[in-house]
Order: C-alpha cells, then sequence, then structure tokens
C-alpha cells in the first residue's frame, strides 16, 4: 500500500483534526501508522474500523462518485494547511488533514493563494445577506475567490455572491461529498463545482457531526490569509472559526450591523476587544490583505475636518510630524497615551485618511492633509 492510499484508509477510521494521529503519521509515515493499526492487539475501537474498511471498495467508491483525493506535496494541495501542524488545539482539535475528497473543475492551490473566508450566522438577516452577497461578489471581481461552509444563511450568501463575480467559490463540508449537507443546497454546490471546488476530510457515506463541524472549521480559517464574519450571536459556530483564524495568526475581519440585532453581538465583541478589524466593504478588507497593510490612505471624499476629532484622536494626530515618520512607541509617549490605546487611535485615523503608515510601520501625514491651527 503506497501512501496515498494509506492516508485515504486513515481518514476513513479516524475523526478529523485528531493530533495524536496526525503526529504519528509525521513521525512514522501513514503506511506505518496503517500497518500498525492492523496489527494491533486487543479491542481498540479504531483498529477494529481499520480491519474492517476495504480498500479497494473506498477508492472505487471515490472514483465513482467522480472525486479526487488529494495529500500534502500534491500540485494543488493547498500549502496553507501546513499551519496547522502543530499549532495550538482548539476544543481539542488540531493538525493537518491526511488528506482531502475534491469535487469540481477548480484549481485548488491557484483558488487558495488569495482566498478569503467568510462565515457568519445561520439565522442570518436580511442585512447580513446582502452585505455578504456583496462584499463576496466584489472580492470576486477582484480576483478573490470566497471560502465558506455551504451552510444557510451567510455562508450561502457569500457563495452566491462569489459566484456572481468572476472568480470561482471554495465550499468545505463536514460530510461525504456524495451528499452534501444541507441537501438543500445541492444546486448551489452544483454551481460551486462548475468552476470551483468542494471539499471534505470525510469519505463518501459519512454525515456531519457536531464535532465534525468544529474540524470543518479548521479547515475554512487555514485556507485564507483572512477571515471575515459577517453576523453571529452570542452563540455561534462561526466564533469557533475565528478562534481557529487567530489561532493561526491569520487577519480576522468583522463586519458591524445594527446594534438591536442579536447577531451584532459577537461581531462588535471581537471589534471592542481588538480580535477582529473592522471593515465596511471589499476595499478595507482588500487593504487588510495587501502586502503593505493600511499603507495607503483613504479616497479624499471620506476625510473629515480635524476639528471633528475627539480630544485623544487630537492629541495622536498632532503628534506626527509635517515632515518625514515616526515610530508608534515615540508617537505614544508624544501624546501622553499607552501604545495600545495609541494604536487604537491611529487605525480610526487611517481609516478615516487623517494619516498614512509607511512600508517600515511607522506613522506620517498624508501629502495632501494641511494641519490646521489650534
Amino acid at each position: 500500500m503506497d501512501e496515498r492510499a494509506a492516508r485515504m484508509c486513515l481518514a476513513a477510521v479516524i475523526e478529523p483534526g485528531h493530533p495524536v494521529l496526525a503526529d504519528a503519521v509525521a513521525d512514522f509515515g501513514a503506511e506505518g501508522v496503517w500497518a500498525g493499526l492492523l496489527g494491533a492487539d486487543g479491542d481498540l475501537p479504531i483498529a477494529e474500523r481499520a480491519r474492517r474498511l476495504r480498500p479497494g471498495e473506498l477508492a472505487a467508491r471515490t472514483k465513482a462518485e467522480r472525486l479526487r483525493f488529494l495529500i500534502p506535496g500534491d500540485p494543488d494541495w493547498p500549502i496553507r494547511l501546513a499551519d496547522l501542524a502543530g499549532c495550538e488545539s482548539v476544543n481539542g482539535l488540531s493538525g493537518e488533514p491526511l488528506g482531502l475528497w475534491a469535487a469540481g473543475a477548480g484549481d485548488l492551490g491557484a483558488l487558495t493563494a488569495g482566498a478569503v473566508a467568510m462565515v457568519g450566522s445561520r439565522a442570518s438577516t436580511a442585512y447580513g445577506d446582502s452585505v455578504a452577497a456583496d462584499l463576496a461578489a466584489e472580492l470576486s471581481d477582484a480576483g478573490r475567490c470566497v471560502v465558506s461552509g455551504g451552510a444557510y444563511g451567510i455562508d450561502a450568501a457569500a457563495h452566491r455572491g462569489c459566484l456572481a463575480g468572476r472568480t470561482p467559490s471554495l465550499c468545505v463540508l463536514a460530510g461525504g461529498l456524495d451528499q452534501p449537507y444541507p441537501a438543500g443546497h445541492r444546486a448551489l454546490f452544483d454551481r460551486i463545482a462548475e468552476r470551483g471546488v468542494i471539499l471534505s476530510e470525510l469519505p463518501p457515506g459519512e454525515h456531519p457531526t457536531r464535532v465534525r463541524f468544529l474540524a470543518r472549521n479548521r479547515l475554512i480559517a487555514a485556507l485564507a490569509p483572512g477571515t471575515v464574519l459577517v453576523e453571529a450571536a452570542a452563540r455561534s459556530g462561526a466564533r469557533n472559526t475565528v478562534t481557529w483564524a487567530n489561532v493561526l495568526s491569520r487577519v480576522v475581519m468583522a463586519v458591524p450591523g445594527p446594534v438591536t440585532s442579536a447577531t451584532s453581538v459577537t461581531p462588535h465583541r471581537l471589534i471592542r476587544g481588538a480580535e477582529a478589524v473592522l471593515v465596511t466593504g471589499a476595499a478595507d478588507v482588500l487593504e487588510l490583505l495587501s502586502p503593505l497593510g493600511r499603507a495607503s490612505p483613504r479616497a479624499p471624499g471620506e476625510h473629515r475636518a480635524t476639528d471633528e476629532l475627539t480630544p485623544d484622536e487630537l492629541r495622536v494626530f498632532e503628534s506626527v510630524p509635517g515632515r518625514g515618520s515616526i515610530p508608534t512607541g515615540d508617537l505614544a509617549a508624544r501624546a501622553g497615551l499607552t501604545v495600545p490605546r495609541s494604536l487604537a487611535l491611529l487605525d480610526q485615523l487611517v481609516e478615516r485618511g487623517f494619516l498614512a503608515q509607511t512600508p517600515l510601520g511607522e506613522w506620517q501625514l498624508p501629502p495632501r492633509i494641511a494641519r490646521r491651527g489650534g
């Protein structure tokens, strides 16, 4: 049995996100771990499942469903998934996937090179659906693949918005691709597969469970350099994806919503706690994911007069020299504020076009900004 076949067999008998198994495969290879399971003594449940598995039937079913099984090292294997190896666990789950069942005409490696993950509430509002669809369509037109989980609500709106643009979408499911869940989205999944890709760690015939959804979330976060949250109540599965994105040092973004809406609770909490950056459109997302981050100031029409600044904002603004740039620490000392407080205010001033950040991370005035006296 070669490595691909061994990884397929292991993925069929062991739950996704099993950190001990991932470590064992890294140390002994998939073929060695599979052989060890087949030869294990006693009533170990996983060994029993391994002995009952028929590798030939699994491979035949994969082929019959027109699926391909990808493993690390394949040309279209997403390199960002390697960040899951050895990373901090969430809910006891971790580890790079052993392999992925894939359907669709898209090039997985190319799609994930500049992808944006978008997640949110299943019980979304009309506001959330509209924002997610518009944002995804704009990102798609900008050449960014939108990754989501195919669920009702924000996931579906994100996929549909992406499909309306010029770039294919990517969907990651928590069950076998022969019976994609939810069944009501079969037509949507077919549309995604026409130009994009549908993925799963689970073999054909497997159904989603709570733990499998949690394991799936780590893939959504890992596949993209940034994750956008659009609507999520206080207790939301989308929050788990954001946790994974933070663990993986991805850029986390959140769209604000009406303060009266229960689905605004988690995005607002993340923004307030500096766990996510506020975004209101594709331009914000693209700027945050660009190599130089916030190096580009806003358009002139978005600038506000300095007399509208709060006292602390004005202190920070007036601490930036008229020529040249200044590091964050020096600026905070001049303004008499803490570094975290200064950074929060600097973000607001950059967002409003009053300041710009240099490629070296220092702060300066945009050329068109002129100070006002007093």
